[in-house]
């Protein structure tokens, strides 16, 4: 089995569901016969988003590639973001290590296309929300994206921030997004939404959401999966 590498820590939450889920996963996979080895390369969550928000993507991608590096040293052979707003300098970090990483929007992508969506709905960061890098590898594939109106990016990049990074799922809060999608259901017709950031899990699943999620943690967690039992 080939062992797994994961820059972590951005947010500490979502990092947590990676390594229980691939342990589980793995151990299920196998029959109970092997977990995976796997390394975490935690970064410093407020370094991270403080480089993100003000946009100084060069010295982000150094600071990634490097936590990339020090993954393959020690082992490594398939190697991940588990934020989907790290995946803003995804290009870059490949470029500066030559290391493949194992993509959340490409992933994601390859579910839409095997579920059959042709219109979906995208929630994350405001980052997320308004770049393109969680959307190209869809738009490419002839999917509509849709995104929440500005001030509903705002409302939901605030919960993600202050709320579900620190673990705090709140009732009014799910109520809020289910609002949002209800209103990119009528007005746009979207089909699923998708989970575009890796804390939204937390608060939002196919029970609880009026449309089919779309989750990029669940989705990325299985192709790991499935490139670690290729070592096998």
């Amino acid at each position: 089995m080939k062992k797994i590498g994961l820059i972590g820590g951005t947010g500490p939450e979502s990092t947590l569901m990676y390594y229980k889920e691939l342990n589980n996963k793995i151990d299920e996979a196998t029959g109970g016969k092997a977990m995976p080895e796997l390394s975490i390369e935690s970064v410093n969550f407020r370094k991270a988003w403080e480089l993100v928000s003000e946009q100084r993507h060069k010295e982000l991608a150094d600071y990634l590639s490097e936590k990339v590096h020090n993954l393959v040293k020690g082992g490594a052979e398939i190697v991940s973001l588990t934020a989907g707003t790290m995946h803003i300098v995804f290009d870059e970090i490949e470029k500066n290590t030559k290391v493949s990483l194992v993509s959340i929007p490409k992933a994601v992508c390859d579910e839409v296309i095997k579920r059959g969506y042709k219109k979906v709905g995208l929630l994350g960061t405001i980052f997320t929300m308004e770049r393109d890098f969680m959307k190209k590898d869809l738009l490419q594939a002839g999917i509509d994206v849709v995104v929440p109106d500005k001030k509903e990016r705002e409302l939901i990049a605030k919960r993600i921030f202050e709320e579900l990074e620190y673990g705090i799922v709140k009732e009014s809060t799910l109520q809020e997004f289910n609002e949002i999608i209800k209103k990119m259901q009528d007005e746009h017709k979207i089909e699923a939404v998708i989970l575009g950031c890796t804390e939204l899990p937390l608060i939002l699943n196919d029970e609880n959401c009026l449309l089919p999620c779309l989750d990029s943690v669940a989705i990325h967690i299985e192709r790991l999966v499935e490139l670690a039992k290729d070592g096998m």
